[in-house]
Formats: C-alpha cells, structure tokens, sequence
C-alpha cells in the first residue's frame, strides 16, 4: 500500500509538470547577430556549471548551417582551473531560427529554446519545456538590476522555479576581454 502511494504521488507530481504549457519563443532571431560572445549572467545549472565563474558561451555560424558553440568557464572561483565544452547547435525552426537542438554527446540533441531576445541583441534567455535549466545571458558581464529581476520575473511566470536559478560570477578587465 505504501508503494502504491508513492507511485500515485510520483504519477500526480509527474503529471503536473506536463501539465505546464510550452514555451514561447521569439518570433525572429536574425542568426548573424545572435552569434558571438555572451557571458552568462544567471542560470538554473546543468551538473557541470553548479561551480562556473566567468561562464561565457560563444556562437558562430557554419558553413553548412551547424553553430560552433564554444562554453567557456572557471571552475570553482576566478582563479579556478579553466573548463571549455564544445557543443554542436542545430536550428530546428528555420523560420524563427529560435529553437535549437544542442548536441553534447553524438546521437543526443538538447532542447535549446531562444524565448527572450531583446530588440539590441544585447540580453537573451535560453530554456527549456521541462523548466529544468536556463540561462540568463547577455553581451556584458553585468546588466541593470532592473533587467534582472524583469527577467527573472519572466521566468516565474512561465512555471520556473526561481530559488534554483544561481547567478554565476563574472569579474574580467574593462575590456571584457579574458584574464
């Protein structure tokens, strides 16, 4: 009988997150501008950024249409060993170009969903369906608290549980180049 509870709760907790509506994304990313360098401003972390400092994630355009990703970081601190992952992105929608298949290990492709984008290219937000991680970049290390918290208003209001979102340190010259 104790089983059976658990699995009815597992199957009711199971479902109320299905429950949860898809998320929107832009209606239009212009590809040449949104690649580049963009520093991580916030995240609700995969298992290999629960420590990032100075995480960046840097796009370019392929000639046969993949983006080169390149995520960059420091593991622990600033002074922390450097860590770079290099996954493969693959525009699912060709028509918005705002969803993506990011590919970390072959045959596998994560869901990689543009559902903010500002008018500038300057700040964006990257999700998921299942709300399990997104992320918070933009051009900068830093931007206006105002910003902040509008964002992360967002987020609560499309059903993200905000208490796990980790804003990941940045500290680099005024150049915002790399240490």
């Amino acid at each position: 009988m104790k089983y059976l509870a658990v699995a009815i709760a597992l199957l009711l907790m199971t479902g109320c997150a299905a429950s949860l509506p898809p998320l929107k994304t832009v209606d239009n990313v212009d590809i040449q501008r949104f690649m580049g360098r963009w520093y991580v401003i916030a995240c609700i972390p995969t298992f290999i950024e629960t420590e990032a400092y100075n995480g960046v994630e840097t796009y370019a355009f392929n000639p046969d249409g993949t983006i080169d990703t390149v995520f960059t970081f420091n593991k622990g601190s600033f002074d922390g060993p450097p860590k770079r992952y290099n996954p493969r992105g693959f525009i699912l929608d060709t028509v918005n170009n705002s969803t993506w298949g990011m590919q970390f290990v072959w045959s596998i492709k994560a869901e990689y969903l543009i559902t903010h984008l500002n008018q500038d290219y300057t700040q964006t937000v990257i999700g998921r369906n299942k709300r399990d991680y997104v992320w918070i970049m933009a051009r900068t290390p830093q931007i206006p608290g105002s910003d902040y918290q509008r964002l992360v208003k967002e987020l609560e209001n499309q059903g993200y549980d905000i208490s796990r979102l980790r804003r990941v340190p940045q500290r680099w010259p005024n150049d915002g180049t790399r240490p």
